[in-house]
């Protein structure tokens, strides 16, 4: 590869990528359960080594796993169902509500424009039609989603099961790929990644708990209702970066809307929000994840709407700890580390253009750059 010229292995580079890019678009759904197992499995190794050592049986330890995996699953699908039975009995209260909002609405827009009541009505009409129309079609193919939904989560267990069990299968089918001499560094590399992904998914998880408490505790203090499931939905959709957060607020909004009359309350959920999100932005999560992943923002959201295109939901969640993880690998390819370059947040403190030293891809001036850009590389 080295005695290729520059051009010819920039080429093979990015046809790799594109017959890479072209795989996952036409096997997204197949390749989502593989790597939601795959992450599982590497957050879940640290319990299973743990019972391996206390001289349980390998398929023992497996079972504890994944019945520990199952419990957890369904402790957060009974929350999640219990918020939303409560939500679904205060349906006539809501609806209610929402008369109300859409009457003082119509008031002021009838006071500002000559857009008269009657014709407000007739064209929230017209839309209802539409958006009936609209809910038909969708409905009809939730039958086939929800099938699609229990297959995928079928397959995440026996995909765990059987990435534990065939764990040094798999380790040495990845070394046979490297000669020797370069085996130190795969094995560097594939601990690095463990590290990372270990420490995000752990930091997600601890974060879904902790915004679910502050989130939900403020709110029920200031006796808004349905706090605790305003709280773990955007605990949820606050993993997926940027856009989540965004969706977040406006669910708490309109569930504050239909859960009361008056408007002050929105003003409460949206400063609790701002609130609880800057905390987790600036002190939590900075103090539990560490300076292990650096991805910057740009590439974030390109990931995140990338992934939402090819896999939906579960590719939007995937989408970082992807980007993560090919990061590491990219870092440490001598022929490949300009793109971990690209996915990481190293911003050199002058232009390329004028300072010719930051055009090279030395360790030295790589450090030069971590050093200016504030990183920490303790772990």
């Amino acid at each position: 590869m080295e005695r290729l010229p520059l051009t010819v292995r920039r080429s093979i580079e990015i046809l790799g990528l594109a017959v890479v890019f072209f795989f996952i678009v036409h096997a997204a759904n197949i390749l989502s359960p593989i790597l939601l197992a795959f992450f599982l499995t590497i957050l879940l190794y640290p319990l299973f080594k743990w019972l391996t050592r206390k001289k349980l049986p390998e398929m023992l330890a497996i079972a504890i796993v994944l019945v520990v995996l199952l419990a957890c699953m369904a402790l957060l699908v009974w929350f999640i169902t219990a918020q939303f039975s409560r939500l679904i009995a205060d349906f006539p209260t809501l609806k209610a509500n929402v008369t109300v909002h859409l009457e003082r609405l119509s008031s002021w827009i009838n006071s500002k424009t000559n857009f008269s009541t009657e014709r407000q009505l007739q064209l929230l009409n017209e839309q209802s039609e539409k958006l009936v129309n609209f809910a038909g079609g969708y409905v009809s193919g939730i039958a086939s989603s929800l099938t699609g939904l229990l297959i995928f989560f079928g397959l995440v267990p026996i995909y765990i099961f059987l990435l534990l069990f065939y764990r040094n299968l798999l380790l040495r089918f990845v070394f046979l790929w490297y000669k020797e001499a370069e085996h130190e560094r795969v094995r560097e590399t594939v601990q690095e990644m463990q590290s990372i992904i270990k420490s995000y998914l752990g930091g997600l998880l601890l974060q879904i708990a902790y915004i679910t408490i502050l989130l939900g505790g403020i709110l029920l203090l200031f006796g808004i209702k349905h706090a605790l499931l305003i709280g773990v939905l955007f605990a949820i959709l606050n993993l997926i970066p940027y856009i989540g957060a965004l969706i977040g607020n406006l669910i708490g909004v309109l569930l504050t809307l239909t859960s009361s009359d008056q408007l002050s309350p929105i003003l409460t959920v949206l400063i609790a929000i701002a609130a609880v999100q800057f905390l987790d932005n600036n002190i939590l999560m900075p103090k539990i994840v560490g300076s292990k992943i650096r991805i910057n923002a740009l590439t974030s959201i390109v990931a995140v709407v990338a992934g939402g295109a090819l896999a939906g939901i579960s590719g939007m969640f995937l989408a970082l700890p992807i980007v993560a993880m090919l990061k590491v690998v990219f870092d440490r390819s001598d022929h490949l580390k300009q793109w971990g370059v690209l996915f990481g947040d190293e911003r050199p403190p002058r232009s390329p253009f004028t300072w010719p030293r930051y055009r090279k891809g030395s360790q030295a001036v790589q450090q030069e750059i971590k050093q200016t850009s504030g990183i920490n590389e303790k772990k």
